[in-house]
């Protein structure tokens, strides 16, 4: 049994559960090693205090799931099975009384709980989540090389985004270069959907690309990343286009200013709200302080956001292994929109810059 599943079992005595239903193709992938996107379909990883698990899964995946290296019982079901009744045969041949029973609660459907409940009518359900982001919080050596490499496609992205910029080409017509380019390189999938907005459209922190078309004195707001064996990325980077204003090269050097402060102040230690609360102050100084609206940045890891939350309030503190972006903006309706975003590996001391592609203000001509 993977170490990962230990872990789980570990926790699952501790607090005397009788068996985990994990449902959520994160989650079933980081403990099993089998990535599904089953749709509405059931996908679940079945865990027990002593007992071997199972998977269950669509039939027709079954044969991936062998592929993906799972060594233990997989379930595979038709279209007309109920997968939740199969579940309860092969539970019941390993467990005969349910008593507590762990699941996603952020995850699980109504839908769900109720067939669960009608299988398991004595059983206390519980939440899974916390325990599994505290595992996954810390990332071990493997997954760390696989999101370096993540960042890197990235920082290439970035790159391949900045050659394309030309006066009159739309922000779709961007878009469809970085993706066709990162396909090209084997990227079959964006951790998120990909963002390239130019001028006032940047203004919006989750702004959607269109046809607006970028001219000489737009700033040009690129954020993306990529999935590389299961693990994303995730970069801001802010350009300009020809010379822009007075105001809008002190809303870049701000924003710059607050990231670094952010990434200095950094390392094992420190509580995720005072890291923040460094890039924001610098912000609030500066006159900015309503026009940065989110939190300064996420976990990062086989979910584009995951834990810790970066936010003024968390009083969790940094451990080295943790992965989590550092992003902070200024938002000035017609004005611009500057994100700076970077990702970042706790190390023992500070912390490492995963992704490199340059910060300081890029002026394309």
């Amino acid at each position: 049994m993977n170490h990962r599943l230990t872990n789980m079992s570990k926790w699952m005595n501790q607090n005397e559960v009788d068996i985990s239903i994990i449902t959520s193709t994160e989650n079933v992938f980081y403990l099993s090693g089998f990535y599904s996107d089953p749709h509405e379909r059931v996908l679940a990883l079945v865990l027990f205090q002593e007992e071997e698990p199972f998977l269950i899964c669509p039939g027709m995946e079954k044969e991936d799931a062998k592929a993906s290296g799972w060594s233990y019982d997989i379930i595979g079901y038709s279209d007309v099975e109920n997968p939740w009744e199969l579940a309860r045969q092969a539970i019941e041949k390993r467990k005969q009384k349910i008593t507590k029973l762990a699941v996603e609660k952020e995850h699980m459907n109504v839908e769900r709980y109720e067939a669960l409940s009608s299988l398991f009518p004595e059983a206390a359900f519980v939440s899974a989540e916390e325990n599994l982001r505290k595992l996954r919080m810390i990332k071990d050596e493997k997954e760390i090389t696989i999101i370096r490499e993540a960042c890197a496609l990235a920082d290439y992205a970035i790159e391949v985004g900045c050659s394309e910029i030309k006066e009159g080409k739309t922000e779709l017509d961007i878009l469809a270069v970085i993706e066709y380019e990162l396909k090209k390189k084997g990227i079959t999938q964006m951790s998120f959907a990909t963002m390239v907005l130019t001028g006032a459209n940047g203004a919006s922190p989750h702004g959607t690309p269109g046809l607006t078309k970028i001219k000489k004195g737009d700033l040009v707001l690129f954020d993306l990343g990529v999935v590389v064996d299961g693990y994303c990325s995730d970069i801001t980077r802010t350009v300009a286009y020809g010379d822009i204003t007075d105001q809008q090269h002190e809303i870049y050097d701000t924003v710059l200013k607050a990231q670094l402060a952010a990434i200095e102040a950094s390392k094992p230690g420190v509580a995720c709200s005072e890291v923040d609360t460094t890039a924001r102050n610098i912000i609030r100084n500066a006159g900015y302080g309503e026009y940065f609206p989110h939190r300064l940045g996420h976990g990062l890891g086989i979910g584009v956001h995951e834990y810790p939350s970066v936010t003024e309030t968390n009083s969790l503190m940094l451990e080295a292994g943790m992965v989590y972006t550092i992003e902070p903006g200024i938002y000035v309706p017609n004005i611009a929109g500057v994100r700076i975003e970077d990702d970042v590996f706790v190390t023992a001391n500070g912390v490492e810059i995963l992704t490199k592609f340059p910060k300081e203000l890029q002026t394309i001509k």
